[in-house]
């Protein structure tokens, strides 16, 4: 029987909402700065946010550990896909609305994490 849907059932779908922009911060962003011609701009961002060449130094664990998180967020989300929700009107309201939220965090993390990973890994091969 499926569990019932709470809101931890958002925890997962949260977590990779994170990592996978993460992703998107650390390739996809450098890539659309450089194409307009936003170079200097991408060259501030390097020397001024603390972290962020350590974060594209590591692009594969990154990809890997977004990657895991989404995997385990699909999952969580396929085995509560049947999960009941209360008979009260008010309660059963929040959690129709909690399972839409749940589902738009997960599918934009999951194109967001598409977007990085092409700009990442492949861009660069089909594009130059």
């Amino acid at each position: 029987m499926a569990e019932p849907l709470t809101r931890r059932s958002l925890l997962a779908p949260t977590l990779s909402l994170f990592a996978s922009t993460s992703t998107l911060l650390c390739c996809a962003l450098p890539a659309l700065l450089v194409t307009i011609g936003a170079g200097a701009v991408m060259a501030g961002i390097a020397s001024n946010v603390p972290g962020y060449v350590w974060l594209t130094e590591r692009k594969v664990p990154l990809f890997i550990l977004s990657g895991v998180l989404l995997v385990a967020a699909l999952f969580m989300r396929w085995r509560s896909r049947n999960a009941p929700c209360p008979i009260d009107p008010v309660e059963s309201e929040a959690c129709t609305r909690l399972r839409r939220t749940s589902g738009v965090i997960l599918w934009a993390s999951v194109a967001i994490y598409l977007i990085g990973g092409f700009f990442a890994f492949f861009a660069a091969d089909l594009l130059l």
